[in-house]
């Protein structure tokens, strides 16, 4: 089944040309056969950020929203944030297992991400961190396996609301 997902780079930094996170995961959509419905760059900053995940989840082709950036502890890192805003439910275990995927790759510096997952108006959304290595983690280690139907014993596309209208 094919996954419609947009993407969002939360940053002060990048642009579309060096945002090498948002590259990776544009190059793991494809590479699973999903679709990329949309892709923006914004800046930390939380009403902007609102603003954009609404959007998206208030669009009906879209059914993931993927986020990189801005789930760290310092500077402006609000993603979180932003994210929790608009939740209708919190995916705890999602922060929980990144961490550990993580902790092979960064060691204990892996506690300092704030990774997290919601759903929002039937909608998921994943906050990764901005790091190409944390973005790599996360999708191979989770969203590859659980955005793929024939994930078994289950998988998040099996509760997609559009799989419900059939």
């Amino acid at each position: 089944m094919i996954v419609n997902i947009a993407l969002l780079t939360v940053t002060d930094t990048r642009t579309i040309d060096n945002d090498k996170s948002g590259a990776i995961l544009v190059e793991k959509i494809k590479e699973a056969n999903h679709q990329l419905i949309d892709r923006k760059i914004c800046k930390d900053n939380k009403g902007d950020i609102v603003k954009i995940l609404k959007d998206w989840t208030n669009h009906k082709d879209i059914d993931v929203v993927i986020t990189t950036g801005g789930t760290g502890l310092t500077g402006r890192d609000i993603t979180p944030e932003a994210v929790d805003e608009i939740a209708d439910k919190h995916i705890p275990g999602f922060g929980e297992v990144f961490r550990t995927i993580s902790l092979k790759t960064v060691g204990t510096s892996s506690i300092q991400s704030r990774a997290c997952a919601v759903l929002s108006n039937g909608k998921y959304i994943f906050a990764l961190p901005g790091s190409s290595g944390g973005v790599t983690d996360a999708w191979d280690g989770i969203l590859k396996h659980q955005l793929d139907i024939n994930h078994k014993p289950c998988n998040f596309v099996e509760l997609f609301p559009r799989l419900k209208e059939k």
